[in-house]
């Protein structure tokens, strides 16, 4: 079997990088950006009343539903004794995997697209679903698992032409790093905070102002979470905090279930490796490289800065957006 060592090790290195890193950009103390920030937050929420009526329609039994499964119809598949690959879902921008080999070993995925890797962390046994980040073109993917040290070895590989249903497909369903589908209070919440919604814009700023009011940045995660982690978007919502990479995917997880197209974006920020969001509205196209929304234009899809108001140091770090390096989207 065909070995492949070190760069899978050095990828989630650098997702660990990730979750440890952006703890940098929000550890600042909080204070005076010296920028003019204007978050118009619904009253809705100031007032209580979300979390109340989504306790009404849970408590009612009401069905919970997204609008976009993510399913592995096993219509086009490779499969051998150690798992499955199935692609049949590519034109709607995604693919599923599932390592079937009993094993106790560390296991990975590899998507490569006509642009870039990107390599998951996976369990034995469990389905997970994979963006086809890079749009059309030529993909494969590889089931890895270790065999000694920082080597893997390669146990199947699928190849496939993708022609995508429509260019933001991989933006809008669940998969493993914005998993919505077992989300029911995250999803009841965006339902209740876009009821009102005229628009794709509206489903945004409600949103963005939610999650932005909501969370508070938590600093001892940032410094004890372990490589692989991935966010439980219900488990964020309730605590009311996270770092970077909660921020980013709560809210992408809430905009998708409304129908939004948004993808959560890693790269970074200065120097600092972090997470955020670009967003689809059909009046503006996507909405990236800005810093906040101040009641009249975007200026940064980044709800970790607009919710924790860094220092001017942060500010200056940021800039107008031109600092923001994206390298991987999810």
């Amino acid at each position: 079997m065909k070995l492949y060592a070190r760069k899978l090790i050095r990828y989630s290195a650098m997702c660990c990088a990730l979750i440890m890193m952006c703890g940098i950009l929000a550890s600042c103390s909080m204070g005076d950006t010296g920028l003019d920030i204007d978050i118009p937050i619904p009253d809705i929420f100031d007032s209580g009343a979300v979390d109340k009526r989504v306790d009404e329609l849970i408590a009612a039994g009401e069905e919970f539903i997204i609008p976009l499964k993510a399913e592995a119809p096993g219509t086009k598949v490779n499969k051998n004794g150690s798992g499955v690959i199935d692609y049949s879902n590519a034109s709607d921008g995604y693919i599923m995997a599932c390592f079937t080999k009993e094993t106790d070993k560390d296991l990975r995925v590899m998507v490569k697209g006509p642009e870039k890797s990107y390599t998951y962390i996976i369990k034995q046994g469990e389905w997970n679903v994979f963006p086809l980040s890079d749009g059309a073109g030529s993909y494969s993917a590889t089931l890895y698992e270790n065999v000694s040290a920082d080597k893997y070895a390669a146990a199947l590989t699928a190849s496939f032409r993708v022609s995508l249903s429509d260019d933001k497909a991989p933006y809008l369903r669940p998969n493993q790093y914005v998993n919505y589908a077992n989300a029911p209070r995250s999803v009841t919440t965006a339902k209740v905070l876009c009821e009102d919604a005229e628009d794709s814009l509206e489903k945004v700023a409600a949103v963005y102002s939610f999650v932005v009011k909501r969370l508070k940045y938590d600093y001892d995660k940032a410094s004890t979470v372990q490589s692989g982690y991935l966010p439980v978007l219900d488990e964020v919502l309730e605590a009311r905090k996270g770092i970077c990479f909660d921020y980013a995917s709560l809210m992408t997880g809430m905009l998708r279930s409304q129908g939004v197209p948004c993808k959560l974006v890693t790269g970074y920020a200065g120097e600092v490796y972090h997470a955020w969001i670009s967003v689809w509205v059909d009046s503006e196209g996507w909405i990236e490289k800005v810093i906040f929304f101040d009641g009249k234009s975007w200026q940064m899809m980044d709800p970790t800065y607009a919710s924790n108001r860094g220092t001017r140091s942060v500010s200056k770090l940021i800039g107008d957006g031109e600092t923001y390096q994206e390298m991987f989207f999810y």
